[in-house]
């Protein structure tokens, strides 16, 4: 069981290292309080909320996002809320061109039973999760 959930500000702060005393608490806490034995615990909300954000405001590559949630998914220190759904979204982001918040919306819908997901996305439409809306 997870001693603690990680919010997205304190893992971007981490990941980035952009505000020097943010990032110093952020790396500090994370170094020392999620382990193999007490990992922290990321919701799909999180990974999401993260790869847009290294997209949006730090003009992340989407190989460097891929890696950086590849970098999430296989952490032993981390567990992903549903990771079977995160890795199927995993995969299909570094495949697509779809956002990855996209393609998890996908894989947890079908996972729920949904056969596709409606959008008016384009890109997310390009996925046999979706039906583009037209």
């Amino acid at each position: 069981m997870s001693k603690y959930g990680i919010d997205t500000n304190v893992l971007v702060r981490y990941l980035v290292q952009d505000n020097p005393q943010q990032s110093i608490i952020a790396t500090t806490f994370l170094e020392s309080q999620c382990t193999e034995e007490e990992p922290g615990h990321i919701t799909l909300v999180v990974l999401c909320e993260t790869a847009w954000v290294l997209d949006r405001s730090y003009n992340h590559s989407r190989s460097q996002i891929a890696g950086v949630l590849k970098g999430l998914l296989t952490a032993s220190e981390l567990t992903v809320e549903n990771a079977s759904v995160a890795w199927e979204a995993f995969r299909k982001y570094e495949q697509g061109n779809a956002d990855f918040a996209d393609y998890v919306i996908g894989c947890v819908n079908r996972k729920e039973g949904c056969k596709k997901t409606i959008t008016l996305d384009q890109k997310a439409a390009a996925s046999d999760d979706f039906l583009l809306l037209t």
